[in-house]
C-alpha cells in the first residue's frame, strides 16, 4: 500500500504525495489533472491508490483529462453538484485551464475546492519558460498559499480546503520543484471520507452562470471576499510566522515558500540570527502583519524566487515608515534562488563571522539528453535527418522528442506549448506559400499532446489551406511526465479516425522500424499540395 495511505502518526512523503494526503484527510471525492512536471506525482497517486481499499473506492473518483481545461471543467461540475474537488496542474497548465480558471471566481464554488499549481523556477522540467504563476492570484483575485515543505502542504492543502468551504471560493496552494519533489518525515492525521450524493441544484439558476448582468456584481462580491479573506484568515493564520523575533537586530528578512529554507540555511551557515517574516499567505496579502515588521526595524530584504512581486507590495506599504526596502539588487530574478545566492546578498550587510569559503563548482563535461534504447523516435528521426530536403523548418512541440532539438539530430527550428508544432508550422508554411517559396515544414508531435492542443491546430491547417507534413508520434502513452495513459489507451487505435474526420486526405500508419516505408512516405507527401499526416506508431519501450 502506497505510504500516502499509512495509518501510522508520522511517515516520510514526497511534497507531491503530500498534496494527496492533505486532501484525502478533508475528505476529497473527485480529483482531476491533465499530467505535468513537476505536478505529476499529485495525479500519479491518486490513480495509483484510487481503488486501495473500500472505503476510498466507493467514495472518491479520479480521472485524467485530455488538457487542463477539461480537467478543471470536470472538477468544476462535480463541485457544482456537491462534491468536495481538487485539480492539480503544472504552471503551463494554467495558461490552458485560464478561460474556465478567471471565471470560477466569480461564481465561487459551493463546496471546497482546491487548486494544486507547482512551478519550475529555473525549468528542470519545463523548458518553455520560468513562469510565475503567483501572477494568477492578482489576475484572477484567487487566494494563494505557499507551503514551503511537505509538512506545510499537507497542513496548507487542508487550511485550503476550510478557507474554501468557509468563504465558498476556490484555494490555490502554490508549490514548486523544491517542494513538490523534497521528502521529509510528515505528521500525519486520520483519512476522512465523504459519501458521494451528487445533485445539481436548480432553485438559483444566475449561481453559476457569468453573462452580464450578474457578471459586475459577482466582481464586486468577489472583490468583497477577498477583502474578508484578508482581515479574517489572512491577518490572523499562524502560517504567517515570526521567527528569531526578539534577535535585536536593525534588519530583518521577508521570505516566502521555499525560500524561507534558503534563507534559514544561509544564516546558519553564516552564524546570523535575523528575524525573520515567513509569509504563507501570497494572495490576500497580511498587510497589518507586514506593517508590524516595517514599524520595528531600519533594513528589510524581501527574499522571492523570479518576479518581486512580495517586493513591490511591501515597498508600497512601506512609505510612511522610515525603512528601507531590498531585494532583487541583490538576489537574482532569473533562475531558483539558493542558500548561496542568500549568503552572497547578506555578505553585503553583515561581515563574515564563520563564513567560509564557498567550494568552487567544478565545470562538469556536458553532455546531452538523449532517447531511451529501444526507443522509436531513433528511428524516425534518424529517417526524416535522411531524406527531409536541407532547408526544411522542423517544429517542435511538448514530449520526449523535444530531445530531437539535441545532438545528434537537432531537428527542432521553434519550440513554444502544447499544440503549437502544429499551429506555428502552419502559419510557417503559408507565409511560404504566399510568397511562392516551396521551403518545405516538418511538425512532430505526440499522441497524448495531439489529443490535448494538437486538433484543433489541425483543423486549422485544413481550414486554412496549408500544406506541412505532420508527424504524430504515437507511443501509446503520455511517456515524458511518467507513463500516464492517454485518451484511447485502452480501445482500437482512433488517432487516425480523427484525423480522417477532420478532412485530411493524406494519411497514412507507418511503424517506424519500416525505414525504407517510412522513407518514400515523407518524400511523397512532403510535395503533396494539401496537409499530409504520417501517424508514426509504435509503442514506448516501457509502457506498460
Amino acid at each position: 500500500m502506497h505510504e500516502v495511505l499509512d495509518n501510522k502518526k508520522k511517515t516520510i512523503l514526497l511534497g507531491n504525495d503530500a498534496v494527496v494526503r492533505g486532501a484525502l484527510e478533508s475528505g476529497v471525492q473527485f480529483a482531476a489533472t491533465y499530467p505535468g512536471t513537476p505536478a505529476s506525482e499529485i495525479g500519479d497517486t491518486f490513480y495509483l491508490i484510487r481503488n486501495a481499499n473500500k472505503e476510498l473506492k466507493e467514495n472518491f473518483h479520479f480521472e485524467y483529462g485530455t488538457n487542463e481545461k477539461v480537467a478543471l471543467e470536470s472538477a468544476i461540475g462535480a463541485n457544482f453538484s456537491g462534491l468536495k474537488t481538487m485539480m492539480s496542474m503544472k504552471h503551463f497548465g494554467v495558461n490552458v485551464a485560464a478561460d474556465s480558471l478567471l471565471p470560477l471566481f466569480y461564481t465561487g464554488v459551493p463546496n471546497g475546492m482546491v487548486l494544486a499549481i507547482s512551478d519550475d523556477p529555473g525549468c528542470f522540467s519545463s523548458a518553455q519558460s520560468e513562469q510565475n504563476s503567483r501572477a494568477y492570484a492578482y489576475m484572477a483575485h484567487a487566494p494563494m498559499i505557499e507551503p514551503a515543505d511537505p509538512q506545510e502542504t499537507k497542513d496548507y492543502v487542508k487550511y485550503a480546503y476550510q478557507i474554501s468551504e468557509k468563504y465558498n471560493i476556490p484555494v490555490i496552494v502554490r508549490l514548486t520543484t523544491r517542494v513538490s519533489h523534497q521528502r521529509m518525515p510528515v505528521d500525519l492525521d486520520d483519512l476522512k471520507f465523504n459519501k458521494i450524493e451528487a445533485d445539481f441544484p436548480k432553485d438559483k439558476p444566475d449561481q453559476f452562470s457569468t453573462m452580464p448582468p450578474y457578471t459586475i456584481s459577482q466582481h464586486k462580491e468577489l472583490l468583497e471576499k477577498i477583502d474578508k479573506i484578508r482581515e479574517q484568515e489572512a491577518e490572523v493564520s499562524e502560517i504567517n510566522k515570526m521567527h528569531n523575533e526578539d534577535a535585536g537586530d536593525d534588519m530583518a528578512i521577508i521570505a516566502s515558500g521555499v525560500s524561507f529554507h534558503h534563507v534559514m540555511e544561509a544564516q546558519k551557515f553564516m552564524g546570523l540570527n535575523i528575524p525573520v517574516l515567513k509569509l504563507g499567505w501570497f494572495y490576500p496579502l497580511p498587510e497589518k502583519k507586514i506593517k508590524e515588521v516595517l514599524s520595528k526595524f531600519k533594513k528589510i530584504l524581501v527574499v522571492e524566487e523570479l518576479e518581486d512581486y512580495v517586493e513591490k507590495e511591501v515597498k508600497i506599504l512601506a512609505k510612511d515608515y522610515d525603512v528601507e526596502i531590498l531585494g532583487k539588487e541583490y538576489l537574482p530574478t532569473a533562475g531558483e534562488i539558493r542558500p548561496e545566492n542568500v549568503i552572497e546578498a547578506l555578505g553585503s550587510f553583515y561581515p563574515p563571522k564563520k563564513l567560509e569559503v564557498l567550494e568552487e563548482e567544478k565545470e562538469l563535461a556536458k553532455r546531452f539528453p538523449g532517447f531511451c534504447p529501444g526507443c522509436p523516435y531513433w528511428f524516425l528521426f534518424n529517417t526524416v535527418k535522411q531524406v527531409a530536403p536541407k532547408n526544411t523548418v522542423f517544429g517542435g512541440d511538448i514530449g520526449c522528442y523535444m530531445m530531437a532539438y539535441f545532438p545528434p539530430f537537432k531537428l527542432q527550428d521553434y519550440l513554444f506549448s502544447m499544440g503549437s508544432g502544429i499551429g506555428i508550422g502552419h502559419g510557417v508554411k503559408k507565409s511560404l506559400n504566399l510568397s511562392g517559396n516551396n521551403q518545405k515544414v516538418i511538425a512532430f508531435i505526440g499522441d497524448s499532446t495531439f489529443f490535448h492542443a494538437g486538433i484543433p491546430a489541425l483543423v486549422n491547417c485544413v481550414e486554412n489551406k496549408s500544406n506541412p507534413l505532420i508527424i504524430i508520434m504515437d507511443n501509446s502513452i503520455t511517456a515524458m511526465t511518467g507513463h500516464q495513459p492517454r485518451p484511447g489507451i485502452d480501445k482500437e487505435p482512433n488517432i487516425e479516425k480523427i484525423v480522417s474526420g477532420i478532412g485530411v486526405k493524406n494519411l497514412k500508419v507507418i511503424d517506424p522500424i519500416n525505414q525504407e516505408e517510412l522513407k518514400e512516405t515523407i518524400k511523397d507527401f512532403l510535395n503533396k499540395e494539401e496537409v499530409s499526416v504520417i501517424i508514426s506508431r509504435r509503442c514506448c519501450k516501457f509502457a506498460k
